[in-house]
């Protein structure tokens, strides 16, 4: 699609192909790929980039399927200048491009428990956007504020009677692009906090598929809240425990599967396409709807055109 694009000091790409930078490694191209040099590079492109081309903010792909036809937007992704992260007492300000993991661990080097962000694939904006959460906490427990760049090129703040969190999700304006999230969290000894994250991510590695190419969780838990990681756990209504009961765990379609080692992680086995991985999902929430009569919801955000 032909766009008149306004003059930036970053970079603009026509045709990037989307797939080396999404966790699966599939989708297509985007039209055009924007990496602004800054906040003010950013507004100023997104104020005069008319209105009715679509932009599409993009983390780090931790969370995505882009289908194999690509995308027609304008796909935009921060890079350096917006991974920062400062710590002044019990409140961590972080670039929207900080990995969900060097928040934590920048936190806990300073005393602030934000300890279960540690084993949470992806940036803290995306953290933001899909209210990020395991072991019982979320990003809405410890969000105090987020700097957006708006479709107009707006530059504001927003609180979190704004975003409306809810489980897996928050009402971030559409097109708005997160800069900056501050975040709070209670103080607490700094070595306690690094061997609580070297426990949780030795009983990631023991549960979860780490080595394969994934994108996390698939779907969202029917019971409508994250494990908590405690021995009281309920499990009936995980999405991992009624796709096994469907007879899911391990399925295959072309070179996506459902892992044998926890069945709510679609992997890429090898050679997958967008449309393998994301028809794997679909025939799963089929089964599962006619085994239970639940409807899985996807977690994994998928976007674009069919090939």
């Amino acid at each position: 699609m032909s766009y008149d694009l306004p003059a930036v000091r970053g970079t603009l790409t026509p045709d990037k192909d989307l797939s080396a930078l999404t966790w699966l490694r599939v989708g297509g191209p985007a039209d055009w790929f924007f990496q602004p040099a800054d906040v003010e590079d950013l507004s100023a492109f997104l104020s005069a980039l008319d209105p009715s081309v679509p932009v599409f903010p993009m983390g780090v792909g931790s969370n995505l399927i882009v289908r194999d036809g690509g995308l027609r937007a304008v796909v935009i992704r921060l890079g350096r200048g917006f991974n920062g992260i400062e710590v002044e007492g019990d409140t961590v300000t972080a670039g929207a491009a900080a990995l969900d993991a060097h928040v934590a661990r920048k936190a806990a080097d300073a005393g602030v428990d934000l300890t279960f962000l540690r084993t949470i694939p992806g940036a803290i904006g995306g953290a933001v956007r899909m209210n990020a959460g395991c072991y019982g906490s979320y990003t809405a427990d410890v969000f105090v504020e987020a700097r957006v760049v708006l479709r107009d090129g707006t530059v504001t703040t927003i609180g979190a009677g704004q975003l409306n969190f809810q489980y897996r999700q928050s009402d971030l304006p559409e097109g708005a692009v997160l800069t900056h999230v501050t975040l709070r969290g209670p103080k607490a000894d700094p070595e306690a906090l690094h061997a609580r994250m070297a426990d949780q991510l030795a009983k990631r590695d023991a549960t979860q598929p780490t080595k394969d190419r994934s994108a996390g969780s698939t779907f969202r838990n029917p019971a409508g809240f994250s494990s908590t990681g405690k021995d009281d756990d309920v499990h009936d209504l995980k999405a991992w425990k009624v796709i096994d009961d469907a007879g899911m765990r391990g399925a295959r379609r072309g070179g996506a599967q459902m892992s044998e080692k926890h069945s709510n992680f679609l992997i890429n086995a090898g050679g997958a396409t967008a449309a393998d991985l994301e028809g794997l999902g679909e025939e799963v929430r089929k089964k599962v709807y006619d085994s239970s009569g639940i409807t899985l919801e996807w977690e994994i955000m998928r976007v674009g055109d069919p090939e």
